[in-house]
């Protein structure tokens, strides 16, 4: 049995590993990566293997950089079945068409703009080195349809003039389709996947519907077993069960386990301050007279954050104010977690399901669907709490929201959540709590979105412990806690920085562990 490390190696997107028997090709996860576009385009669409060779694929969660790339594989001859659990494949459901969306939309936004430049540059005047702005707002009106593109237009004068177009990497026709290649499963289910080859997923707790794959094989009359983390979650966090420790006797003997390091060298913090410091945040807000704008991921930190403040708002340990959920997405997969009760944790049962309530639908919370609707609540100036995309403030609704409520000192940007280096989120976190710590003495700093430039006068706070991997002590945790016996492990998923800090970590602990690079491959047994 052999193992090739496609994606995720030494990085955090596009997990892609391929698991080789002498009769199967079965491929763990098929993620996108994410990163600088021309890059991203590099890395996305050329599969480095025959996707034609692929017996079958084990997807361990829906989130996209796992999932993302599973529509290519499927428009690309892949025969095989996607195995998955339920709740994964009906997440899944609106995980891969709303990336399709994204792609047809920004690939229609470039080739907007590579068709407005070439006007321009046709309608020059000879005189001019530049056309007027009249001109150009000639060009851009002959190019939409009211206010959207005319992408009939676009196209023609793309293909009329032989300009370089953007294809986008699957449509969303072809997500539906890679729906029909789903196979879902339970918990605990072993699940036959190739010749002599069978897997069992146990749950991962990073998020729901989230699964540990074990991979048994019969190879020449030889028994191997290997176990694949996907991305393991924290413990004790709401909703959903902690990561499985107990695993059936025949698959506890791992010959190699691959396991995520995303937080390999971070401790972050207790789950258990979460409430507390959420209640401070509303209440501190409330006094003011404020509204709280919290930018979520809308697949899993969004559905914790409404479980929290039911928990507050049902305890009576705040002000029951309006609650909206501005994101058609994150209304979609707080769908699939109301309809998967079957992977609630204990304090879910006993605190919602036992008592006949729903955890994601209480009296004050709204899901927000049309335009019209989020602009009505854009202004509002009540007390309020917005949650909307995007996490890390890059595009979405929330955008719209901080448009109007970023220059109030009464109102609060809560932070929940990781914002990647250069993006607007990162921006409002880091010069907004330098604000708070100077005392919020002389100008607000200010921050470019939609062209214009906005004073961050709103107050900024962070509250952290909101992540979905575990750190390094949950994930040693897992490892020495867990009746598993692992021979080797093969570290994914992380940054280099990250990831071999925790080698070392884990070597100092008495394991074996490598770390490869992309492309390599290790041989199991």
């Amino acid at each position: 049995m052999e193992i090739t490390f496609y994606g995720a190696v030494r990085e955090v997107t596009g997990s892609l590993h391929l698991l080789k028997t002498g009769k199967d090709h079965i491929l763990l996860d098929c993620g996108m990566f994410q990163g600088r576009r021309a890059e991203a385009a590099e890395k996305n669409r050329v599969f480095p293997f025959d996707p034609r060779l692929i017996t079958n694929t084990v997807l361990s969660h829906a989130h996209i950089d796992h999932s993302g790339r599973i529509p290519l594989l499927t428009k690309k001859d892949f025969a095989g079945r996607i195995i998955c659990t339920r709740a994964t494949a009906d997440a899944c459901g609106y995980m891969l068409p709303d990336s399709a969306y994204i792609q047809e939309s920004d690939a229609a936004y470039l080739n907007y703009k590579t068709a407005r430049a070439a006007l321009g540059e046709m309608r020059k005047s000879k005189k001019a080195k530049k056309i007027s702005k009249q001109g150009m707002q000639k060009i851009k009106t002959s190019l939409k349809k009211g206010n959207k593109l005319d992408t009939e237009a676009i196209n023609t004068l793309i293909e009329r003039h032989h300009l370089k177009s953007v294809d986008p990497l699957y449509t969303i026709e072809d997500a539906r389709e890679a729906l029909t290649y789903f196979d879902d499963y339970p918990y605990r289910h072993p699940i036959t996947v190739g010749k002599g080859v069978t897997c069992t997923l146990y749950e991962a707790g990073h998020i729901l519907g989230s699964a540990v794959t074990i991979i048994r094989a019969k190879e020449n009359g030889r028994k191997l077993t290997v176990g694949y983390t996907g991305d393991l979650g924290r413990f004790e966090r709401p909703i959903i069960r902690n990561p499985n420790l107990k695993f059936k006797k025949q698959d506890a003997n791992l010959d190699l386990l691959i396991m995520e390091s995303t937080y390999g060298n971070r401790v972050h913090e207790p789950v258990l301050d979460l409430k507390p410091r959420l209640k401070k945040v509303l209440l501190d807000t409330y006094e003011r007279g404020g509204t709280v704008l919290i930018p979520a991921f809308a697949y899993g930190r969004t559905q914790e954050l409404i479980y929290l403040l039911h928990e507050l708002y049902d305890e009576g340990e705040v002000p029951r104010i309006p609650v909206y959920v501005d994101s058609p997405l994150a209304t979609n997969i707080t769908r699939v977690f109301g309809e998967h009760p079957e992977v609630y944790d204990e304090e879910a049962h006993e605190n919602f399901l036992e008592k006949g309530k729903n955890p994601f639908s209480f009296k004050g919370i709204r899901f927000v669907r049309s335009v019209e609707e989020s602009m009505a609540v854009n202004r509002d100036e009540s007390p309020h709490i917005v949650i909307a995309a995007s996490g890390m403030c890059e595009a979405g609704r929330i955008l719209h929201h901080l448009r109007h409520k970023i220059h109030n000192r009464k109102n609060t940007i809560l932070i929940v959540g990781y914002m990647a280096a250069h993006t607007l989120g990162r921006r409002i976190l880091e010069q907004g709590l330098a604000y708070e710590a100077s005392g919020r003495k002389g100008d607000p700093p200010m921050m470019k979105f939609f062209g214009k430039a906005y004073p961050l006068k709103a107050r900024v706070v962070s509250v952290g412990g909101l992540s979905a991997h575990g750190d390094r002590e949950e994930m040693l945790r897992f490892l020495e806690k867990s009746n598993l016996s692992v021979k080797k492990i093969a570290l994914v998923h992380g940054e280099e920085e990250q990831t071999l800090a925790f080698a070392e970590y884990l070597e100092g602990k008495g394991y074996a562990v490598s770390v490869p690079r992309a492309g390599e491959t290790l041989r199991v047994g």
